[in-house]
C-alpha cells in the first residue's frame, strides 16, 4: 500500500512506462482526486489519499478486484454473499462501514454509472443500496487505484459520503502483457482460472497519442461450507429417502441447501482506454468497457411438510391439497402430517384422486430453487480537455449501462398446481446513466500568496433511468389454486408466482427517470512554502424529485517541519435516493420467526406503496416519505517520518442524517386487517393470508386489486424512507519503510490498521417505521470495529517474495436477520446472535522472473486454513459458519500464475 506521506515525494512509482519496475524514489505519484490543482500528488493533499500500485493489485491470489480492494485498504469490506437474491450478483462493499452507494467510484475521474442491482438482503448496512460494480474492472487494466478517504460531495456530487475511490486506466502506448491464473480452495472446491491481456499501440496521427486495451475472461466454481439441516435430518429420520437427492447442479449431493460463493460463469471483462494529442495544448480522449457474467446459486430449501403456499399453510399440522375441479367438488380429504409423515391412509386418497393435489407429488423430498443472473456492463467516456492560456477546459460526455436478467430454477408457481413450470425468467432490472460535464480551471496570478490561486468551476448535468422487466407470465401469475372462485371465493392459499424470487408483473414494469444539474466552484493555494488552503462549495438541483442542495468543503494542510504535517477538512455531504431505490418493486424469500416468508419492497409512489402511506399515517400519526440524506464529515490527521520510516495518522467522523435504507418488515395482512376493520368490514375465520385479505377487499370494494399485483404472497412489507441518523467515527494509521537486508536487495513495508465505529444516534422514533433495535445493533457491529494488515515484499534480483498478515476484529452477526427487539440487549435484540471472535489469516506468495519477460508465481490465501468461529445455529438453515465473516469461510486458497511481459 502507497499512501500519503508528505515527507517523503515517492512512494509509489506511476507505472505507464513499466508495470513491472520496482519503487523509483525519484519520481512523485500523480493523483486525480482530492485536488484539481495539476500535477498534485498524494503528499500535497488537505485529505488523506492512499495510492495503490498495479504491482499490488496483480500480485494476489484472487482475481476479483473487490477482494483485492478489501486486502489493500483496511477500511473496505466486502465478503460472500450466498442466499442474498441479486447481492448474490453483484456484491456490497462497504468503506468506512458505510453503505456501497455512499463511496462515489471514477474511472479516469469521471463518475462511473450504478449497477441495476439492488441489494434488498445487504446484511443491514447495505439494504437497499445500489452502487456501481466495480467487479467489471480487470486488474490488468489499471494502472493505479487512488481513495480519498473523506466526504467530496461539493467536489464531485452525490453519494461522496464515505469517500472516493478512483481507477485511473493504462495509458502505455507500447508493450504487451498476458497472465494465465489457476486457483482452487484446499478443500478441493471452488476452482477458478482467468486468462487477461494489456496491450499498448501508437497512434501515429496528428501529434501522436496511444490505445490501450485490456481483457480478462475467467470462471469460478462453487464452493460449499455447510451442513445439513436439522428439519432435513428429521425427514431423513423419518423414512422419508427423497430428501438427499434434492439439490441438483451443486458441489455436493450430501445437504438439502448450500452455503458458499456462488457460481461464476462466462466471466468476461474488456476496457479500452484513448488518447489523441491534437497539439500541444488540446487533447481528444476517450475509455469505454464491456462485461458480461454468469452468476448462478442456491436458495432456501423447501420443506415438503412445512413450506407455506406450496405444502402446508399451517406450519406442517396438514398438508395444503388443491381442488383441481372448477366446482369445489373435489372433496379432498384433509393430511395430517405426524412426526414428519403425512397420514398414509388419506395421503394415497390424494395420490388416487385425481381430483386432488399435493406438492409432494411432484417433490417428495421438498425442493431449493437455484438463482441467478446474466448480466451485461457497458460504458462509453469521450471528450476533449486542454489549455487557452492560463485556462483549462475538459468537455466531457458519460453513457454507462448495467442490465441484469434473473432466473430461478427448480421451483414452482404453487397456484398453478401440477401445471407448474420448474424454471422462470422473472424479468430484470437495467440502469442507464448520461453525464454531461465541463470544467474549467485557471490560475490566478498574485502576489500575496506562495502559489497562484487555483480557481475551478464548472457543471454537471445527470439523467439515470432505471427499468424494470416484466417477467414470463408463470413468473408472476395469480393460478386457479389461489385466485377467487365462485367455488373459493378466497382462493385456495397456494402461493402465486415463482416461488423464491416472484416475477415482476407488467404492472409493475416500467422505466423511472430523474434529473439534475449542477455548478460548483472550487479554489486551492498555497498561503505561504507550507500551508496550503482549500475550498469547494457545490450548488446541486434535482428536478421535481428530491429539491435542490447547497455544500461545501475547507480544508488545509500545514507542514511544521520537513519530517511533520498536519491536515484536515470539514465539509458537508448529500446522497439523493436513486430512481430505482424511489420506484422498484421487489418480492423476496427470507427467514422471519424461524420461518421461510416472503417479503416485499413495495415503491410509496405505487397504489400499494399509497395504502402503505396511508395505513402507516393513520397508525402512527406521521406519512413516510423519502428524501435526500445529508452528512457532515471532519477529518484530522498527521504524516510525519523517523528517519525511513513513513507515518499518516488519520481520524475521521462522519454523521449522516435521514439515512436512506429500506424500512423494517411490516406486517401486511395485520395492515390490511386494520383496514378492513376500520371500514366496518373486519375479516372473518376464512380469511387467513394476504391474498384472501386483498381479495376479500377488493370484492367489497374497498381497494383495487391491479394495484396490488404481485404483492398477493407477501407475509410483510418494506419500503425506501429515511428514518434514522448515524455517526461513524475512526482513525486510519499507516507505517511503511524499505530495507536492504542484504546487498542486491530490497524489502518493502507496510503496516496499515484501521478502527471504525458507527452508531444509530437516532432510531427514527417519531418516524412511520424506527429502526428497530436488533437492525441498529448491526448498523453498529456487523463490521468489525478493528482491521489490519502487515505486508512484507521482497525482491532480491529475479526473486520475489511476499507475506501479508490480516487481521480481522470481533464483529456480530444476527443470524438470517432474526431481529427482535424482545430478544434483550445482551443478545444484540437478535433471536440468533453470534459473537465471532478475531481472525488472523496469512498470505504468501513467491515468484521468479525468466530473461526479464517471463514470471512464474505461486501462493496461497489463508496459507493456515483459517475458519472463522462455527455457527452456534448451524442447524437451523446448514450454515456452518457465519455467513458475514469478514475474513470470509471459504479457507485456504492455493494458486499458479504465468505472466509475461514483452
Amino acid at each position: 500500500l502507497s499512501t500519503m506521506a508528505p515527507m517523503n515525494a515517492a512512494l509509489a512509482q506511476d507505472q505507464g512506462d513499466d508495470e513491472n519496475a520496482q519503487s523509483d524514489e525519484s519520481e512523485i505519484v500523480v493523483i486525480g482526486v482530492g485536488s484539481r490543482r495539476d500535477g498534485r500528488s498524494a503528499a500535497d493533499t488537505t485529505a488523506p489519499v492512499d495510492v495503490i500500485s498495479s504491482d499490488e493489485l496483480l500480485n494476489q491470489g484472487d482475481t476479483d478486484i473487490q477482494n483485492i480492494l478489501r486486502t489493500s485498504i483496511p477500511s473496505y469490506n466486502v465478503n460472500t454473499q450466498p442466499i442474498s437474491d441479486a447481492a448474490t450478483l453483484i456484491r456490497p462493499a462497504n468503506l468506512r462501514g458505510l453503505p456501497p452507494d455512499n463511496t462515489l467510484v471514477l474511472v479516469n475521474g469521471k463518475r462511473r454509472h450504478r449497477a441495476a442491482v439492488i441489494s434488498f438482503l445487504g446484511g443491514g448496512i447495505s439494504d437497499g443500496s445500489q452502487g456501481p460494480d466495480i467487479s467489471v474492472i480487470p486488474a490488468i487494466a489499471i494502472k493505479q487505484l487512488e481513495v480519498l478517504r473523506d466526504g467530496a460531495s461539493s467536489q464531485y456530487g452525490s453519494d461522496a459520503i464515505a469517500g472516493v475511490i478512483n481507477f485511473a486506466l493504462r495509458d502505455n502506448d507500447s508493450g504487451f502483457q498476458i497472465e494465465a491464473d489457476y486457483g482452487s480452495t484446499y478443500a478441493g472446491d471452488g476452482d477458478q482460472y482467468s486468462i487477461s491481456a494489456n496491450l499498448g499501440l501508437p497512434i501515429n496521427i496528428a501529434d501522436g497519442g496511444f490505445l490501450n486495451l485490456s481483457a480478462e475472461y475467467g470462471e469460478i466454481d462453487a464452493t460449499s461450507r455447510s451442513v445439513q439441516r436439522d428439519d432435513a435430518l428429521g425427514l431423513i429420520a423419518a423414512g422419508n429417502t427423497d430428501v438427499s437427492s434434492i439439490d441438483v447442479n451443486t458441489v455436493t449431493d450430501e445437504v438439502v441447501q448450500i452455503w458458499g460463493q456462488p457460481n461464476v460463469n462466462d466471466d468476461f471483462s474488456f476496457f479500452a482506454n484513448f488518447g489523441i494529442d491534437l497539439s500541444d495544448s488540446a487533447e481528444i480522449y476517450a475509455f469505454g468497457n464491456y462485461a458480461q457474467r454468469n452468476v448462478d446459486g442456491g436458495f432456501f430449501y423447501r420443506n415438503p411438510n412445512t413450506r407455506g403456499g406450496v405444502f402446508s399453510n399451517d406450519g406442517g399440522e396438514t398438508l395444503l391439497v388443491g381442488d383441481l375441479t372448477a366446482d369445489g367438488s373435489g372433496a379432498c380429504p384433509t393430511v395430517n402430517v405426524i412426526d414428519n409423515v403425512p397420514d398414509p391412509t388419506t395421503f394415497q386418497q390424494v395420490l388416487d384422486d385425481p381430483d386432488c393435489f399435493v406438492f409432494n407429488e411432484l417433490f417428495p423430498g421438498g425442493f431449493t430453487p437455484r438463482f441467478g443472473g446474466d448480466l451485461q456492463d457497458q460504458s462509453v467516456v469521450a471528450g476533449v480537455r486542454g489549455d487557452v492560456g492560463k485556462l483549462g477546459y475538459d468537455v466531457s460526455f458519460t453513457y454507462g449501462e448495467n442490465d441484469v436478467s434473473f432466473f430461478i430454477n427448480n421451483t414452482v408457481n404453487a397456484s398453478l398446481g401440477p401445471n407448474t413450470p420448474t424454471s422462470f425468467t422473472p424479468g430484470g432490472y437495467n440502469q442507464r446513466d448520461l453525464n454531461a460535464n465541463v470544467d474549467f480551471v485557471y490560475g490566478i496570478s498574485n502576489s500575496m500568496f506562495a502559489s497562484d490561486i487555483n480557481l475551478a468551476f464548472g457543471a454537471e448535468f445527470r439523467e439515470e433511468q432505471f427499468t424494470i422487466t416484466a417477467g414470463d407470465p408463470a413468473s408472476y401469475e395469480l393460478g386457479p389454486l389461489a385466485a377467487p372462485s365462485e367455488a373459493f371465493p378466497t382462493g385456495q392459499g397456494f402461493g402465486s408466482s415463482s416461488n423464491g424470487f416472484g416475477g415482476f408483473t407488467p404492472a409493475s414494469a416500467g422505466t423511472s427517470s430523474q434529473q439534475n444539474y449542477a455548478f460548483y466552484v472550487d479554489t486551492e493555494f498555497d498561503v505561504t512554502d507550507n500551508w496550503t488552503v482549500q475550498g469547494a462549495l457545490r450548488y446541486e438541483d434535482f428536478y421535481n424529485s428530491f429539491g435542490d442542495t447547497l455544500n461545501y468543503k475547507i480544508g488545509t494542510l500545514y507542514r511544521l517541519s520537513d519530517s511533520f504535517a498536519v491536515r484536515g477538512t470539514w465539509s458537508t455531504g448529500f446522497k439523493a435516493p436513486t430512481a430505482g431505490q424511489a420506484n422498484v418493486s421487489n418480492v423476496t424469500t427470507a427467514f422471519t420467526g424461524g420461518v421461510l416468508q416472503d417479503q416485499g419492497t413495495i415503491p410509496l409512489s405505487s397504489g400499494a406503496g399509497q395504502f402503505v402511506a396511508d395505513s402507516l399515517e393513520a397508525s402512527t400519526g406521521v406519512r413516510p416519505t423519502l428524501t435526500s440524506e445529508t452528512s457532515q464529515n471532519f477529518t484530522a490527521g498527521v504524516a510525519f517520518n523517523i528517519g525511513n520510516i513513513d507515518f499518516t495518522v488519520d481520524y475521521f467522523n462522519i454523521k449522516v442524517d435521514d439515512r436512506i435504507a429500506i424500512s423494517d418488515q411490516q406486517d401486511f395482512f395485520q395492515a390490511l386487517s386494520d383496514f378492513a376493520t376500520a371500514n366496518g368490514q373486519p375479516f372473518g375465520d376464512d380469511v387467513t393470508t394476504t391474498s384472501q385479505a386483498i381479495f376479500t377487499l377488493s370484492n367489497a370494494g374497498l381497494i383495487d386489486a391491479n394495484d396490488f399485483a404481485g404483492s398477493e404472497d407477501l407475509a410483510s412489507f418494506g419500503f425506501f424512507t429515511n428514518s434514522f441518523d448515524t455517526r461513524t467515527q475512526g482513525i486510519d494509521f499507516v507505517a511503511s519503510t524499505d530495507v536492504s537486508l542484504y546487498q542486491g536487495s530490497e524489502t518493502d513495508l507496510s503496516l496499515a490498521f484501521n478502527w471504525t465505529d458507527t452508531e444509530v444516534t437516532d432510531r427514527g422514533l417519531d418516524s412511520a417505521a424506527p429502526l428497530s433495535l436488533g437492525r441498529a445493533t448491526q448498523l453498529e457491529d456487523n463490521l468489525p470495529a478493528t482491521r489490519g494488515n502487515f505486508t512484507v515484499n521482497h525482491f532480491d534480483g529475479p526473486l520475489r517474495g511476499l507475506i501479508r498478515v490480516n487481521y480481522f476484529g470481533e464483529f456480530f452477526e444476527c443470524h438470517l436477520d432474526s431481529t427482535n427487539d424482545a430478544a434483550g440487549e445482551e443478545n444484540g435484540y437478535c433471536d440468533l446472535p453470534i459473537f465471532a471472535g478475531e481472525e488472523f489469516t496469512v498470505d504468501v506468495e513467491g515468484s521468479v522472473t525468466i530473461n526479464d519477460k517471463f514470471e512464474i508465481v505461486a501462493g496461497a490465501q489463508n496459507v493456515f486454513d483459517n475458519y472463522p468461529d462455527v455457527n452456534p445455529f448451524a442447524g437451523i438453515v446448514g450454515s456452518l459458519y457465519p455467513t458475514t465473516a469478514p475474513s470470509g469461510f471459504s479457507g485456504g486458497l492455493y494458486y499458479v500464475k504465468l505472466r509475461a511481459s514483452f
